[in-house]
């Protein structure tokens, strides 16, 4: 079993035993920290497709569309496909297996191009997604509740950058799958 980071005396997570040092000790418990997060994440989307009972790459397409239709810009199957990395004939055989489910419907005429088909959420998907998030959005309130605004706001600027550099990282230099010019 994996350690569980603590707080020092300093307030600072760490590894236990593990003294506050510079920058780069904090880099790593920032990274170990978001490795930690993203991998709760996935059981947590393990468990929600439990909870439909769908395959988890099913889970995972439903939550990104949900997630952008909640944001104002609903995704097109080619989009979906790019966001889970799946062919167009694997990402339309998942959509039809929604669709067939009532998680989500297809709707045309949404975009500038009227061919454009974009997915939202289906009738069959708000009373149990409500069941299984409400736990989880009332945590989220209590947690985000307890530290101060200011501090909110610098650790979403934080996030917000470190998106912001992978995503370059990921365009300039691993545009190919691995990173140019250094090959071993």
């Amino acid at each position: 079993m994996a350690e569980v980071p603590v707080a020092d005396e300093q307030g600072t997570a760490g590894r236990p035993g593990e003294a506050a040092g510079g920058a780069a000790e904090q880099g790593e418990r920032i990274m170990r920290g978001l490795r930690a997060w993203g991998a709760t994440y996935t059981e947590f989307t393990r468990r929600f497709a439990a909870h439909l009972g769908l395959h988890s790459t099913d889970a995972v397409a439903l939550l990104e569309i949900l997630y952008a239709e909640d944001q104002g810009a609903p995704l097109s199957l080619a989009r979906l496909g790019e966001r889970i990395s799946l062919t167009s004939g694997a990402t339309t055989a998942l959509v039809d297996r929604l669709e067939k489910a009532g998680h989500i419907v297809r709707v045309r005429g949404e975009q500038a191009d009227r061919r454009v088909v974009t997915l939202r959420g289906g009738p069959a998907i708000g009373e149990p997604a409500v069941a299984f998030f409400t736990p989880f959005d009332e945590r989220m309130q209590r947690l985000m509740a307890s530290y101060p605004p200011e501090l909110i706001e610098r650790f979403e600027g934080f996030l917000q950058e470190m998106h912001t550099d992978l995503a370059a990282l990921l365009a300039e230099e691993y545009s190919g799958g691995k990173p140019r010019g250094r090959h071993p």
